[in-house]
């Protein structure tokens, strides 16, 4: 039971760690996190940190790793809640313009801070960034292509390029909020894909009329 409850703490404190890394690097991105800064903001000891990463490298990876366990709670579980085809397209897009909307994170996206950050730059870490970025990706076409299957999108929708299109409107909207007025931009992210989902479902009923 004690090496349970040890173990049990370990894992708390790791990921309470990984969360103040996530909110770290949303802000100054991942080249600027260090063992030695994430010590600091936590008033912790930078020698305990180092029970759970060798490098910052590996402090990198870990923290790309935690972003994506939040962005899979807090926007795509919601989400997968909703009834599969167009509203669980909408449902998922609201809830990434609710979790932007929130300020879960201090830089608002941790995902467009770092691979803007990483894009040209080389590495384990840029290769993460990209491997998450595709497999992104390929689940919103795998949305669009279950809409199309339940004939609530025409037969001849291009699934990649309306994946494309309502990732774009959520990535104009993490960067455009920090230095546009934010209640603005994010209307406008929401009425953007509401539109072009209802002007393509042969039955737009099934959506809302207007952003919530």
């Amino acid at each position: 039971m004690n090496v349970d409850g040890r173990l049990a703490r370990g894992q708390r404190t790791r990921t309470a760690v990984l969360d103040a890394a996530v909110g770290l690097a949303s802000a100054s991105g991942l080249d600027g996190l260090s063992l030695g800064h994430l010590a600091e903001s936590l008033g912790v000891s930078k020698s305990g940190l180092f029970a759970h990463w060798r490098s910052k490298e590996e402090l990198q990876l870990a923290t790309i790793d935690r972003a994506v366990a939040q962005w899979q709670e807090l926007i795509i579980a919601p989400a997968l809640r909703t009834s599969r085809g167009v509203r669980r397209i909408h449902a998922l897009h609201e809830a990434r313009i609710e979790f932007y909307a929130g300020r879960v994170l201090p830089g608002g996206c941790f995902f467009a801070t770092t691979e803007f950050e990483f894009n040209a730059r080389p590495g384990a870490v840029r290769d993460r960034l990209a491997e998450v970025f595709a497999a992104w990706t390929a689940f919103l076409e795998r949305l669009v292509t279950e809409a199309v299957e339940l004939g609530e999108l025409p037969p001849t929708t291009d699934v990649a390029l309306l994946a494309y299109e309502i990732d774009a409107y959520g990535i104009a909207a993490a960067m455009r909020s920090r230095l546009l007025d934010p209640e603005v931009t994010y209307r406008h992210a929401r009425l953007g894909v509401l539109n072009l989902l209802r002007a393509l479902c042969p039955d737009p009923a099934l959506l809302p009329e207007g952003p919530a």
